[in-house]
């Protein structure tokens, strides 16, 4: 039985840690807002946690971007890894034929998109990235619209974590890396 990779994440943690601009009351009162620009500003910030996040599943074959500042890291981790990327887009930005997957919020409903047929995910293996998990609700939507093409999730990584709020329960059946959680 062979062992478990342990992977060092805390170069991309410090820079989190150390770059991340609070917003209290943001985007509405009683919401503190984790502003994740200035760690993607900076230079070696951004290049610590594209590495961090490729280290998570180094056999990917498609990563999964999720709209909108997952398409900036999941840009960095194809990159990385020489893997494809896939945008996952809100609903209503691609042309049809699109597979679609809406889910639920905590305000309402909300639908993410796909290219149907055009993007060859059968069979592939795909690392779900974005910048923040908070419910959980579209990182779920996201691995269930690109199983429904045919891929198989072998992983789901995020930047930060909202523990709090409890989206890693609904991420159970899936592998999950958040580099700092809250």
């Amino acid at each position: 039985m062979g062992s478990a990779q342990v992977i060092d994440h805390s170069p991309a943690r410090d820079a989190v840690t150390r770059l991340t601009r609070w917003a209290d009351d943001f985007p509405q009162p009683g919401v503190r807002f984790a502003d994740l620009t200035p760690v993607f500003s900076d230079a070696d910030g951004f290049r610590v946690v594209v590495d961090a996040l490729a280290a998570c599943a180094p056999e990917a074959d498609v990563i999964a971007a999720v709209d909108a500042r997952g398409f900036l890291l999941g840009g960095g981790v194809a990159r990385e890894l020489g893997s494809g990327v896939v945008a996952v887009r809100k609903s209503g930005k691609l042309p049809p034929p699109v597979l679609s997957q809406s889910y639920t919020l905590e305000y309402g409903t909300a639908t993410l998109e796909i290219p149907a047929g055009s993007i060859g995910l059968d069979g592939r293996s795909v690392l779900v990235v974005d910048d923040v998990l908070a419910t959980g609700g579209t990182l779920d939507a996201t691995a269930r619209l690109v199983e429904s093409a045919g891929a198989r999730v072998i992983g789901v990584a995020v930047v930060l974590e909202i523990a709090a709020l409890g989206g890693r329960e609904r991420l159970g059946k899936y592998p999950l890396t958040s580099l700092v959680t809250v």
